[in-house]
């Protein structure tokens, strides 16, 4: 009997499924066709009919993080420095979820640094996010709750300081829990409602 639309797609979302299981326990650097067929209890032959290549399973990883990542709930705060508080606060690893988008997306930076292409999309997501922040910025600084100065350079800034933050609550959860990432990004945003000095 042949298979169907249906079946193949069926297929494609359990493959799917497999590499994320793979990702979550290994991140990239363990994320191989054998481990995948493995997680999928099928051969890697199978899996070749989806990824001919090791690259077309990382772009796939990949894809499959951006559309997660984006689908994940968020914070709505309103407008202002509110809405900078809640989207920074999106960013970090509070949740088991966000710890294991956060530690997943970290592992993809070794292999976006070994290849040019995937190396500029990266960039590109961390230019878009730097411009989304920086509309909050601006949006701050208009309603007053935050002072003057550059929301793109701002923008960097508190980005700067959140993925640096990331990095370490996922190196050192017991401390960095979720409640001391909250206090420092509360006193981050204090130290930018002051007017700096001229």
């Amino acid at each position: 009997m042949p298979r169907t639309k249906g079946d193949h797609e069926a297929r494609r979302r359990d493959v799917s499924e497999a590499v994320w299981r793979v990702l979550a326990g290994h991140g990239f650097g363990g994320l191989t066709m054998r481990a995948v067929a493995a997680e999928l209890d099928a051969t890697t032959g199978l899996l070749t009919h989806y990824f001919p290549t090791k690259r077309d399973l990382v772009v796939h990883a990949l894809d499959l993080l951006d559309r997660r990542s984006a689908s994940r709930p968020r914070r709505t705060a309103g407008a202002g420095l509110p809405a900078l508080r809640a989207a920074l606060l999106d960013m970090l690893p509070l949740t088991g979820e966000a710890t294991d988008s956060n530690r997943i997306w970290v592992s993809s930076w070794d292999v976006a640094l070994a290849d040019p292409e995937l190396n500029g999309d990266h960039a590109r997501k961390y230019a878009q996010s730097r411009d989304r922040l920086r509309d909050l910025v601006a949006a701050a600084q208009q309603t007053g709750e935050l002072p003057a100065g550059d929301p793109a350079r701002i923008a960097a800034g508190v980005q700067s300081f959140v993925l640096g933050l990331v990095v370490q609550a996922l190196l050192d959860p017991a401390a960095f829990p979720p409640h001391r990432q909250t206090e420092l990004l509360d006193d981050q945003l204090a130290a930018l409602t002051r007017t700096p000095p001229p």
